[in-house]
C-alpha cells in the first residue's frame, strides 16, 4: 500500500492520526525515540556513510543518530554529521520519518536534514552519483545496500520536496506498509 498525499493537505494531522499506535492497520508501539539523519549533496553527488556496527549494520545511510537530552534535532544533526563525517554544513530540515518494526516496541521518529554545501574533510563517507554514474566515474546510489524504504522517499529529498512519512517494517526489516506526504520546500 503506497500513496502520495495531494499538495496542500495537512500532513502533520495525517501523521498524528496514523502514529497513535492503536490501529489494527499499523503496527503498535510503546515508546518513541527521536533521531536525526543528514544528507549532503554536491552537484549530482550524494554523500553516504557505511554503517559498520549496531542498528543498520552493513547499510549505507545519511549521517545521524539519537538526539541527546537538552539538544534540538538540528543541534543533534550538526553534532552527528561532524562526529561521523568530519564535516559541518548549513543543514535545513527537509522531512520527518516515523518507523515501527515488528522486531521492536520502540518507534523511531527521525528528523531529516539536507545541505548542498559543506566544509571540512570527509573521513569514511563515500560519494555516489545521483544521475549518470558513468559521466562522473562514481557508483550509483546503492539502494540495494540501504534500508528498503530509502528508494521510496530519497527521490522526494533529492527532488526538493519537504516530506513526511511512516514506514512499518515486518520481520527481517522488510517493508510491510508505508505512506508519504509531500510539499515543495521553500526557496
Amino acid at each position: 500500500m503506497q500513496s502520495t498525499l495531494p499538495p496542500g493537505l495537512d500532513v502533520t494531522e495525517e501523521l498524528e492520526k496514523i502514529s497513535e499506535g492503536g490501529s489494527s492497520l499499523w503496527l503498535d508501539f510503546e515508546s518513541v525515540r527521536l533521531y536525526t539523519n543528514a544528507f549532503i549533496r554536491q552537484d549530482e553527488k550524494l554523500l553516504l556513510g557505511y554503517k559498520k556496527r549496531g542498528f543498520g549494520k552493513d547499510l549505507f545511510n545519511g549521517f545521524g543518530g539519537k538526539v541527546d537530552v537538552g539538544e534540538t534535532p538540528l543541534e543533534a544533526a550538526i553534532r552527528e554529521l561532524e562526529e561521523e563525517a568530519g564535516i559541518t554544513a548549513p543543514l535545513e530540515h527537509c522531512g520527518t520519518l516515523f518507523f515501527t518494526s515488528t522486531d521492536s516496541k520502540e518507534a523511531a521518529y527521525i528528523e531529516v536534514f539536507y545541505a548542498e554545501q559543506f566544509s571540512g574533510t570527509e573521513m569514511r563517507p563515500q560519494w555516489f552519483a545521483i544521475s549518470s554514474a558513468k559521466e562522473q566515474g562514481l557508483d550509483p546510489i546503492p539502494f540495494d545496500k540501504m534500508w528498503e524504504d530509502d528508494r521510496l522517499w530519497m527521490r522526494l529529498l533529492l527532488g526538493g520536496c519537504h516530506f513526511v512519512g511512516r514506514v512499518d517494517f515486518g520481520p527481517d526489516a522488510h517493508l510491510q506498509k508505508w505512506w508519504f506526504g509531500v510539499r515543495p520546500r521553500s526557496s
